[in-house]
């Protein structure tokens, strides 16, 4: 579950707390929110390592910093996919060489 922490004020510029990950998580989208033209700014933090919560600050150059950081996540799914997709293909592609031998 994701808690945006910004204001109403200055839509452009949030901080989004999302419960149950770590650093595994707020890295990937850090690299994915930093290739963005729209971030001005980007960085995660991890509270404490006890606490599964990464904590994404986010501005932008003017548009929603929430319509911003859900672009980055959509885009974060699709770099998964693919990376799966890759690693199912290799994996098929090593067994058919190994079964021919």
């Amino acid at each position: 579950m994701a808690v945006e922490l910004g204001s109403d004020v200055e839509p452009e510029s949030s901080t989004f707390c999302i419960n149950d990950e770590d650093h595994t998580f707020g890295n990937s989208i850090r690299y994915v929110l930093n290739g963005d033209p729209r971030v001005t700014f980007c960085g995660y933090s991890v509270p404490h390592p006890s606490d599964n919560r990464v904590n994404v600050r986010v501005q932008t150059t003017g548009e929603s910093a929430k319509s911003v950081f859900k672009d980055a996540l959509r885009d974060l799914v699709l770099i998964c996919d693919h990376v799966c997709s890759a690693f199912d293909d290799s994996v098929a592609s090593f067994k058919r060489s190994h079964q021919q031998q």
